[in-house]
């Protein structure tokens, strides 16, 4: 990727010191949408709040850019939940923007699998979602319909789940173990293992969890409560905002100021700042320091008890060794395209594809990993945003967008990791644009009038995530939804350190929603008994 130019989608206020007006209540470190949401919630219960982001742009993985007339969402492809106002989600967001975020549905075959030489769409509705499976499996009808009842008894299960992040240990601890006698006996077993209690058809099997990618592992290895929270997050469809993922920062960060507070950008925190045992503020990368009474980091456990907690902070050895029972999640590349043409035109569907040579995922990713320029890739996943966004034409008229990702391991990159961004000369380059064209026929195999109409394309690389993000080997989901992740009691929004809290997708699940959803928990933790109203009106309605 070149450098950037200057965008018109920058987002939040340039850091200065001379710019702090504190005293701030909370100090939120990354602009995540975890920690966007955090602060806006804060603010409405009169906090004043300080949002630190080190990018040039507010947003983490829900943010935009612009480059050579084209611009391109870097994380957000579609939501699901948000076609009625009293789902979790839509009230959540609709909470966190005042209402001023708006969203356009997408086809109703939102998700298109390409298994082999297999096409199934995944069509919204649970009744026309299973009549089009049951279509394409005669004879597995039963299997579908309990597929679906296990996607409620995991809904049913959550709310359980979710409450013990927040309750004080002993209470937490007799609320998990009813939560897990009330929890269906296979909640948090593999996903595949779960599904072949279903059925033997590795086919259907595969169509069942054709939407791996949006949490990085494949079924043999992923819970069963990420794979269920995504399938029914997705099953009444998909969902884009209107003006783009950027519009999300945007609509958040006026509810954050309107109650005195600010998201800073180019503020890069390089400490957390402890003074007798407690966390008491941070330390930017210009010497400043901030104080305020809670310091809640978005930036993910391995970056908060890492490099950001001091050696001599009380409980550092405690989670290091806690950082070993979890993993970080999937890196990946991605292909940014631009056309010259309307997406109508070009004929784009509001649909994303799902590209797989065939049912095996887990051999299909190993062998591929193991010989890249021998074996297919295993997973292509496509999107279309200018499609999905009604106002993309009027904002960048006859010009079109597509993103393709695709699994690409930091290994592959590392060499270059030390160089500076946009600056890692021509041997990077030539690995990069040899993906990029092997990305670009995935796309013309699917639609060939395609090809020799792309104007501009440019690849991301996990050293990009880094950058932007600090994902230190280019993890886009966090941390692996493996069983045993589901199984840390530590992952929650407090920690051993009073004034210390986390927010975003570590203490919950990745995904937009997962980490808002993160970012409302912590401000239940943050506020103590003034937050279980939050709580109430967010869960219950």
């Amino acid at each position: 990727m070149s450098s950037p130019t200057p965008s018109t989608l920058r987002v939040g206020r340039r850091y200065r010191a001379n710019r702090l007006d504190g005293p701030y209540d909370a100090i939120i470190i990354g602009s995540g949408i975890g920690g966007l949401t955090a602060a806006a919630c804060l603010s409405k219960m009169g906090k004043k709040v300080i949002v630190l982001e080190q990018h040039y742009t507010a947003g983490g993985f829900t943010h935009s850019y612009d480059r050579n007339g084209y611009e391109w969402d870097v994380g957000v492809h579609y939501i699901g939940d948000m076609g009625a106002k009293h789902t979790l989600a839509r009230r959540l967001f609709d909470y966190v923007t005042d209402s001023k975020l708006q969203w356009a549905a997408m086809d109703d075959h939102y998700d298109r699998l390409f298994i082999g030489n297999r096409q199934i769409d995944l069509v919204a509705g649970p009744e026309a979602f299973a009549n089009e499976l049951k279509t394409q499996f005669p004879g597995e009808e039963q299997a579908i319909d309990s597929y679906l009842d296990y996607l409620s008894q995991v809904a049913k299960a959550m709310p359980g789940v979710t409450l013990a992040k927040i309750l004080p240990n002993l209470l937490a601890r007799p609320f998990r173990h009813l939560a897990r006698r009330k929890a269906p006996d296979f909640l948090n077993r593999t996903t595949r293992e779960v599904l072949e209690t279903l059925t033997g058809n590795q086919e259907l099997i595969a169509a069942l969890t054709g939407q791996w990618g949006d949490n990085g592992l494949v079924p043999d290895d992923s819970s069963f409560i990420i794979h269920a929270l995504i399938a029914r997050h997705y099953l009444y469809g998909g969902y884009y905002p209107v003006g783009g993922a950027s519009e999300m920062a945007k609509t958040i960060i006026p509810v954050i100021q309107q109650g005195g507070g600010e998201v800073f950008t180019y503020a890069d925190v390089k400490e957390i700042l402890i003074d007798n045992g407690k966390a008491v503020g941070v330390r930017m990368a210009d010497g400043q320091a901030i104080h305020a009474p809670a310091v809640i980091s978005n930036a993910g456990v391995f970056n908060t008890f890492g490099p950001l907690l001091p050696e001599s902070a009380p409980h550092k050895a405690f989670y290091q060794n806690k950082l070993g029972q979890v993993q970080r999640s999937m890196a990946s590349v991605c292909l940014y395209i631009g056309l010259q043409d309307t997406a109508e035109n070009l004929k784009l569907p509001k649909t994303n594809f799902w590209i797989y040579p065939g049912a095996d995922y887990r051999g299909q990713v190993e062998s591929f990993l193991a010989a890249p320029d021998s074996h297919d890739i295993p997973l292509t996943y496509i999107s279309f945003p200018s499609a999905k966004d009604p106002s993309f034409t009027e904002r960048y008229p006859g010009r079109a967008t597509i993103e393709i990702v695709a699994p690409g391991p930091f290994e592959w990159y590392q060499d270059w990791a030390d160089q500076p961004w946009g600056k890692r000369g021509e041997d990077y380059e030539a690995k990069k644009e040899a993906y990029a064209q092997r990305l670009l026929e995935k796309l013309y195999e699917k639609m060939p009038h395609l090809r020799g109409k792309v104007d501009y394309y440019e690849l991301s690389t996990p050293l990009s995530t880094d950058y932007f993000c600090r994902y230190s080997t280019g993890e886009i989901y966090g941390l692996d939804h493996t069983p045993q992740r589901f199984e840390q009691d530590w992952l929650k929004p407090k920690t051993r350190l009073p004034g210390l809290y986390l927010t975003g997708q570590d203490i919950m699940t990745c995904g937009v929603v997962g980490a808002m959803i993160g970012g409302l928990l912590t401000t239940v933790a943050v506020s103590g008994l003034k937050g279980l109203p939050l709580a109430k009106k967010m869960f219950v309605g």
